[in-house]
């Protein structure tokens, strides 16, 4: 039974004809010490009999019922989806560290959601707190759950396997059969061919030993058998690959950096913080750990058809670079879409290409007051790009200018004056601008982006009819801005631009390594049967060898018969015997203590 009843008990003090659980002490029982159980002064008043007292956890027992729960497998799978869920407004909200001008816009068309969203962190969701808390909770259940199921792991490999059941008829696969060969012999072919062929990487491991007699079952060879521990192997190789992961993105999310460049045709750039235009680190990033290279972008070239079935489609992107070494080697490379180069363990990506044509602007007093080569970011497939030129160093008196518009590689001008480009290539190049004069208002410092203008405080130059003036220049022109501002000059040639993307991050090589790891422990513990067999070989009553042989397997197992029968296939002369009528109650491979 799983109680007792103290009637043995005579003392005044005894819990006479009352049922107390095993392993329950007297203290932790209702009533006052010294008072007879059932006789409290409770039962005097008819009420009933108050309930167990369980002792205090106290501090350490609450420590220690909290990490075992941050470390059961329950709550690392909690926390592993939880950390899928945090991720998702990182990919839906704008973040500042990649677009901050997407936040201040969605700030502007959302102010109070936005303001909200923004004290919580939702635009800093990689590097806030909660998503923190989130990713070092999951290291720490990680750790704390793979550490003592590595070391049950090794005890169990380095243990025997469980000892040979007295029984084998409750067991869902068996079978028996007879042979000429002695028991000592039939149990060893058994043992030879659980092993397998490979004496450095066994099928199974194999316990050869042997049964005394006892009471009417004769004395017999032994065979105890197990495989599958590959199964639990893999299952942690898994869980460190996770562990892995988790370190690897980390790290490198702190030692990354990326930088965007454009560069136009037989200019280049230095690899130094200042010299991209946009750059981004991480925390443990040193501008110092950059190595001093450069890079010169000899010329670019593309490709699109012309043929009416595929009109205008781009065919190929090249872009034709000089990479000069720290040492100063130069070698030419070679960077395609998706086609990236290596320089210093860091990917140099061509993300995009456009026309920087040469512009040259004289102010009202002859003096020149802008050139340079001017980038016009394309808006369609056609290579209609918008481009400005701000023109703040005129002579003194003198309004700033400020010129905005279209260049078009091919133009087509309708007769409402409207004008698009009808091929990306330059066939038909034409550069039209608007023309404003005021205060660019970059005299006081402010940052401002160089792609756009800012016209709210500018005054445009109208025609007589009240409509905006346009400027038209082709290649080689020199046209008069209106209202005496000065003079216009596009340059003959026409250079490229692209825009290259250099991405560094060490870790890559890491996650890689760990992703196919977390792939092949999880394809390993999913598909490795653990198995056990057991076989038995005595002298039968005739004195016919009987061999018995039984499997047991930790869940649904088709292959277990054909396991056992195998097993028994390998004794020399063996005679399978009829199978046995009737089902047995199948037993199950335990985990911790087990018994068989």
């Amino acid at each position: 039974m799983a109680g007792r009843t103290s009637s043995r008990d005579s003392t005044p003090d005894s819990r006479a004809g009352t049922y107390v659980p095993e392993g329950i002490a007297d203290e932790f029982t209702q009533g006052e010490p010294g008072e007879a159980h059932g006789a409290s002064s409770s039962d005097t008043t008819g009420q009933k009999p108050e309930r167990p007292n369980a002792p205090a956890l106290g501090l350490v027992g609450t420590l220690r019922w909290m990490w075992r729960q941050l470390t059961s497998m329950r709550v690392a799978l909690m926390l592993l989806m939880l950390l899928a869920v945090a991720a998702v407004p990182g990919s839906v909200l704008p973040q500042r560290n990649q677009d901050a001008a997407g936040v201040l816009e969605y700030l502007a068309d959302h102010p109070t959601a936005g303001e909200w969203l923004d004290k919580a962190g939702f635009f800093d969701v990689y590097s806030s707190v909660w998503f923190s808390a989130i990713y070092i909770l999951l290291f720490v259940s990680l750790v704390g759950c793979i550490l003592p199921r590595s070391a049950a792991h090794y005890r169990a490999l380095r243990g025997r396997p469980p000892r040979v059941p007295s029984r084998f008829n409750r067991f869902p696969a068996k079978a028996t059969a007879t042979t000429s060969a002695s028991p000592e012999e039939a149990a060893d072919a058994v043992a030879a061919h659980l092993r397998g062929r490979l004496s450095w990487l066994p099928t199974f491991r194999v316990d050869r030993g042997g049964a005394d007699a006892r009471g009417s079952r004769p004395a017999a060879a032994t065979v105890s058998a197990e495989r599958g521990y590959l199964r639990e192997t893999g299952n942690l190789v898994f869980h460190l690959a996770l562990v892995g992961l988790l370190v690897s993105v980390a790290t490198g999310q702190m030692l990354h950096y990326r930088g965007q460049a454009i560069v136009t045709e037989g200019r280049g750039f230095a690899n130094a913080v200042v010299d991209y235009d946009t750059f981004e680190k991480g925390g443990w990033f040193r501008p110092g750990s950059l190595v001093p290279f450069s890079m010169t972008l000899d010329k670019f070239e593309s490709e699109f058809a012309s043929d009416t079935v595929a009109f205008a489609q781009a065919r190929d992107f090249t872009a034709h670079v000089t990479v000069t070494e720290p040492s100063g080697e130069e070698r030419p490379e070679q960077i395609k879409v998706n086609h990236p180069i290596v320089v210093d363990g860091a990917k140099v990506y061509l993300q995009g290409n456009g026309f920087a044509p040469e512009i040259t602007v004289h102010d009202a007093e002859g003096e020149v007051a802008f050139s340079g080569r001017v980038t016009f970011i394309p808006e369609d497939t056609m290579y209609t790009s918008r481009g400005v030129v701000k023109v703040p160093d005129v002579s003194p008196g003198l309004d700033q200018i400020g010129l905005v518009g279209y260049f078009l590689p091919t133009a087509e001008v309708n007769e409402d004056g409207s004008a698009r480009s009808a091929f990306p290539q330059p066939v038909d190049p034409l550069l039209v601008l608007e023309v404003y004069t005021g205060d660019l208002g970059l005299d006081d410092g402010s940052p401002q982006n160089v792609y756009e203008l800012d016209t709210a405080s500018l005054t445009p130059a109208l025609e007589e009819s009240g409509e905006r003036v346009k400027v038209l220049a082709r290649p080689g022109e020199t046209v008069d801005l209106p209202n005496g501002l000065g003079t216009l000059t596009l340059g003959e040639d026409l250079p490229r631009y692209v825009a290259l993307d250099l991405r560094h991050d060490p870790s890559l090589a890491f996650v890689l390594v760990f992703a196919l790891l977390a792939l092949a422990g999880l394809t390993v513990s999913l598909f490795t049967p653990r198995r056990r067999v057991w076989a038995r070989a005595y002298t039968g009553p005739d004195g016919v060898t009987v061999v018995e042989v039984a499997g047991l397997a930790r869940g649904d197992d088709a292959g277990l018969q054909a396991e056992v029968d195998r097993a028994l296939g390998a004794v020399p002369g063996a005679e399978a015997e009829p199978a046995a009528t009737g089902q047995a109650q199948e037993p199950r491979i335990e985990t911790g203590s087990e018994k068989d």
